[in-house]
């Protein structure tokens, strides 16, 4: 005993550094570890396994449909979110560019099937055409939208929607993360300081007792592999308040509800489920040729029923033949501008939708179990990987460490 006495006397400031020097490799290993999670975007090095992606880039796929599978069995029904969309307010929002279409297709199909025809009306019989079908736009689109707003699953595969716009993304999926669990992850990395310090006191009686060089890359391992998989759980659990030693505890993730579902709904209204990627789509999901076929079909009636206004013209002009070309002309016309004329309703889509408050609204109702299934995907499968990455950094450290007290 009083050797070690001795040993602590003349070499205390090699001792007393142990603590801090403990203090930082558990900071470094955290901050390597969070960065690990979400860099880089792309796989560097060569494949398969001589070099690193990201954890949450590299699952993209997994994650965003562990996200969607939350979204859609918890926290948003289609059918109730499509059904705020009224179909009167969507043909006032669309019916400047409505009728600018309608008159556009209507001069087009006509100049490309009946151009003598066309160019022989009388510039009034011409506009009375072009009236006929502009008054009966807004009904055929209110129509659709009523149509739509019951079956939505028929034409929008809102699954697919976002986890197509998550996975083309990565830098999305990772902000999905990192900004919802921000104050987790300066904990993660701050919890490093403390865990380290301690685990650095218990070095210093270990190293005065052996003296075995062995000792500082065992302890530099076991910080690292400590404070990654120590901190990690007291983001989760418990899941409900406890005491410990007089000290009342929750994961810092549950403890932080309210703001979780503001930060989270904020960024799924912002950025996936908004008005612009709903449109797209519509207009381009897997499901999007239902929703043509609809157009065509509604294009082709309002033709039909329109044609007895000018039934005369049309069948001394218009052979049976070429009467069905031109409607399906039509349809194609109309469904080629419907991109353009889409986009003036995103905004109404967007506000109308309030992806926001219904997200916020519904994450209070989750249970702990359920809330923390937002984030725990992000670190359940590959964790061990951040685990034994600190603790391998950690052991690099501490033998670092022993050729600086040795020498």
């Amino acid at each position: 005993m009083r050797t070690v006495l001795d040993d602590l006397a003349e070499h205390w400031h090699v001792y007393a550094t142990m603590p801090f020097i403990a203090a930082l490799i558990g900071y470094v290993t955290k901050r390597v570890a969070i960065e690990m999670m979400f860099r880089p975007l792309e796989f560097v090095g060569i494949r398969p396994f001589l070099g690193w992606q990201g954890v949450i880039p590299a699952n993209a796929r997994r994650m965003a449909t562990t996200a969607v599978d939350l979204l859609t069995g918890h926290l948003l029904d289609p059918k109730e979110i499509f059904a705020r969309l009224d179909p009167d307010r969507m043909v006032r929002e669309l019916e400047q560019p409505l009728l600018r279409a309608v008159e556009d297709i209507t001069r087009e199909v006509m100049a490309q099937h009946q151009p003598r025809l066309w160019e022989a009306l009388p510039a009034r019989a011409q506009r009375m055409l072009i009236n006929q079908v502009h008054a009966q736009a807004p009904k055929v689109v209110a129509k659709l939208m009523r149509e739509l707003s019951g079956n939505v699953e028929d034409v929008l595969d809102v699954k697919d929607m976002l986890v197509t716009n998550m996975v083309r993304d990565k830098e999305l999926t990772c902000r999905l993360i990192k900004e919802v669990a921000q104050p987790e992850l300066r904990f993660i990395a701050r919890s490093g300081i403390y865990f380290g310090f301690v685990i650095g006191l218990v070095q210093i009686a270990a190293w005065a007792l052996t003296k075995e060089p062995l000792m500082m890359p065992i302890f530099g391992f076991l910080t690292g592999f400590v404070t990654d998989w120590l901190a990690l759980k007291m983001i989760f659990y418990p899941r409900r308040p406890r005491r410990f030693l007089g000290v009342r505890w929750q994961g810092l993730f549950q403890k932080r509800r309210r703001q979780v579902a503001v930060d989270y709904g904020g960024l799924i209204a912002d950025e996936v489920l908004t008005g612009a990627n709903v449109m797209e789509a519509v207009l381009t999901g897997p499901r999007s040729d239902r929703l043509f076929e609809l157009i065509t079909r509604e294009v082709q009636r309002t033709i039909d029923q329109q044609a007895g206004a000018v039934k005369p013209i049309v069948a001394l002009t218009v052979g049976g033949r070429q009467y069905q070309e031109m409607k399906r002309a039509a349809a194609t016309k109309a469904i080629e501008y419907l991109p353009d004329t889409m986009r003036h309703v995103e905004g109404y889509a967007t506000d109308a939708l309030d992806v926001r408050n219904t997200i916020v609204d519904k994450m209070q109702q989750l249970s702990p179990v359920e809330f923390e299934g937002i984030l725990r995907p992000a670190f359940r499968q590959d964790e061990w990987k951040l685990i034994l990455t600190g603790a391998v950094i950690g052991g690099l450290i501490g033998e670092l460490q022993v050729l600086i007290l040795l020498h």
